[in-house]
């Protein structure tokens, strides 16, 4: 299996200009391999290929020795396989308009603001010299030098690839590392977990945990900002100054949430062998409210506020985080199908009313936790027997 690692890097100031440069000439080639697709399909409705593109690299480099030809040629490969990753989604989605209509949007260029990484292959224009028991370790790219590196934890692992990625005025350091998973020891304990807005989640064995709303917390202050900003005069030191401070709030917000759905991943391996999940569909969850001029919606604003809400939780995030823990402990995580979990009664299986939205109740057994009983739902439909774990 692969685990990633995300480490501080602090480059100097030149070799912080010399990066800024990397990342400006890997986006002017992604944004020309771009065009000559677009233009290729436009006037002779030719697909061009990643091989097609790939093998112009060495002419591209010969014509451009103080341009493209400083860099990493497979660096430059992993670029160009980026660029073929967004157009194949984007031709998956095409495919998918008959079954599933909805507006699709043809591969954008990258202004250099919004172009922030690059991948290089471990050997290959990259060098990873581990900390060896210090603080810093160091990484060598080609065309930048070699970058001290805050590593604050071991990586373990054979290295595979290095990335360098700009976030704001930080520089990061991703390395991804190939290793064996190492199982944790058995519990005997299997489990179904129901997320949700009121509560982050509810376990089958009646163990809630809160939902910490992050952006709730910090939404006034980016608000404020956000304001501020749009008052200020374009191109002005002050508009500068107040895009990073938002960029530093949408920061602190995302940290916390990955924080938190680590912290709460870890917890539930360590307890269990098996998790059942729902396997829900954020994107058409999401979906906006306000209909057309024609026929418009109802209760717009309540649902843009639940949007928000199902998107500060982060259910698709803490579900990879989940799966990607489970699989370097040896742990099982179940997907199964949210239909009716939370209004079917989990004891007979009868249809529930559901007067609030925390309670289901079941013409037979009367008033239900709505949360625990869409727990113990998934973990039956799982193949988890009753949905209530067993004591360790």
């Amino acid at each position: 299996m692969r685990r990633a690692y995300k480490l501080r890097a602090y480059p100097t100031r030149p070799q912080e200009g010399r990066a800024v440069r990397l990342l400006a000439d890997h986006c002017d080639l992604y944004n020309a391999a771009l065009t000559e697709r677009r233009e290729a399909w436009r006037m002779h409705k030719v697909r061009v290929s990643y091989g097609g593109q790939s093998a112009q690299l060495k002419e591209i480099r010969a014509a451009d020795p103080n341009g493209q030809g400083r860099h990493s040629f497979t660096a430059q490969q992993q670029t160009l396989r980026r660029l073929n990753t967004v157009f194949v989604a984007y031709l998956r989605r095409t495919r998918d308009l008959k079954r599933n209509p909805r507006r699709v949007g043809f591969p954008r260029f990258k202004p250099y603001q919004r172009f922030q990484q690059v991948l290089f292959v471990a050997g290959d224009g990259a060098k990873w010299e581990s900390a060896d028991g210090g603080r810093w370790a160091h990484v060598s790219f080609q065309a930048v030098g070699r970058v001290k590196v805050h590593q604050h934890r071991p990586v373990v692992g054979r290295v595979k690839t290095l990335q360098l990625k700009r976030e704001s005025r930080r520089w990061y350091l991703v390395v991804v590392t190939e290793m064996e998973p190492v199982s944790l020891p058995t519990t005997g304990r299997e489990i179904g977990v129901d997320v949700g807005v009121a509560r982050f989640l509810t376990t089958s064995d009646g163990e809630v945990v809160a939902n910490p709303r992050f952006l709730r917390a910090a939404q006034e202050r980016i608000v404020e900002l956000q304001r501020r900003k749009q008052r200020a005069k374009l191109g002005s030191g002050n508009r500068r100054r107040l895009r990073r401070a938002l960029a530093q709030q949408w920061r602190t917000v995302r940290n916390q949430r990955r924080d938190f759905h680590h912290k709460t991943a870890r917890a539930l391996i360590n307890t269990y062998d098996t998790i059942a999940l729902e396997q829900l569909r954020v994107t058409a969850m999401t979906a906006t409210a306000a209909g057309t001029v024609e026929a418009p919606g109802r209760n717009v604003a309540a649902k843009a506020g639940l949007n928000r809400s199902i998107l500060d939780a982060g259910w698709t995030q803490f579900t990879s985080i989940l799966v990607a823990k489970a699989e370097s402990a040896g742990r099982r995580v179940i997907l199964v199908h949210p239909g009716r979990t939370s209004i079917d009664c989990h004891t007979c299986g009868a249809t529930c009313t559901r007067p609030r939205q925390d309670t289901v109740v079941c013409p037979t057994h009367g008033e239900l936790d709505a949360d625990l009983n869409g727990a113990r739902n998934i973990a039956t439909r799982a193949g988890l027997g009753s949905g209530q774990a067993s004591a360790a």
